[in-house]
């Protein structure tokens, strides 16, 4: 069988990018059972209220919802387990010394295959005040309007 190659999307945490200001994102490998594997080809995962930890020495994935594997046995998972991140040591001792200050955590992004193996897109965010989130959507819907006069602008030219 031909080994798998590119970048295959499983989830995403999209409300993430609304809730927190994204100040660093890591690509992470992830320790997984056979089952959640089987589980996440078939592309059923959520991200929604996953967060890391760091513990020690090493990063810990948790409340990120693999459900079970239907076809699975007494050997399945349980399907919010925490899961152990593979992560570099330098970028442990980063994250974990700027996870300490005052309203940052560490987050996951997106959840996908890369070449075969599952990956994990974690970020350092700082949590956003409702008045960032509202700004953050009136600048979005600007630049939707703006693009949408362009567009519209470029029609009437050609015509």
């Amino acid at each position: 069988m031909a080994k798998e190659t590119g970048r295959k999307m499983i989830a995403q945490n999209k409300k993430a990018r609304h809730d927190y200001h994204i100040l660093d994102t890591y690509e992470a490998g992830l320790v997984l059972t056979g089952t959640e594997v089987k589980s996440l080809r078939l592309g059923r995962a959520s991200l929604v209220d996953g967060f890391a930890q760091l513990e020690g020495n090493e990063a810990w994935l948790y409340n990120v919802h693999i459900p079970e594997y239907t076809q699975g046995t007494w050997t399945n998972h349980s399907a919010r387990r925490k899961r152990k991140m593979l992560l570099h040591r330098a970028e442990i001792d980063k994250l974990d010394q700027k996870s300490q200050e005052t309203g940052h955590t560490v987050i996951p992004l997106a959840l996908y295959f890369k070449d075969g193996r599952v990956k994990v897109e974690i970020a350092l965010a700082k949590g956003k005040k409702e008045y960032d989130k509202r700004q953050t959507l009136r600048e979005k819907q600007d630049r939707r309007e703006t693009d949408r006069a362009i567009s519209s602008a470029r029609r009437r030219q050609r015509a």
